[in-house]
């Protein structure tokens, strides 16, 4: 993962690709991501038990960040 202060900052970036502009998302965006039940429950006795659900909350929630972060069948 790369953080960059602005999109022009990326995509002047000299590993840039023109068809990852759709993957650029805020920190805002990425660090709820990070707040979801897979990463903040880790130590709930029942953590395993709910993992399919956890991983759920994970797949809408980046999915919801555009097409770039959309899972593939």
């Amino acid at each position: 993962m790369n953080l960059f202060r602005s999109e022009e900052h990326a995509k002047n970036w000299k590993g840039y690709k023109d068809n990852t502009e759709a993957g650029i998302v805020p920190v805002e965006n990425l660090a709820q991501a990070f707040g979801i039940s897979l990463f903040t429950r880790r130590l709930d006795p029942d953590y395993v038990a709910k993992l399919g659900e956890y991983v759920q909350e994970l797949v809408q929630t980046v999915s919801g960040m555009g097409p770039f972060w959309q899972m593939g069948t």
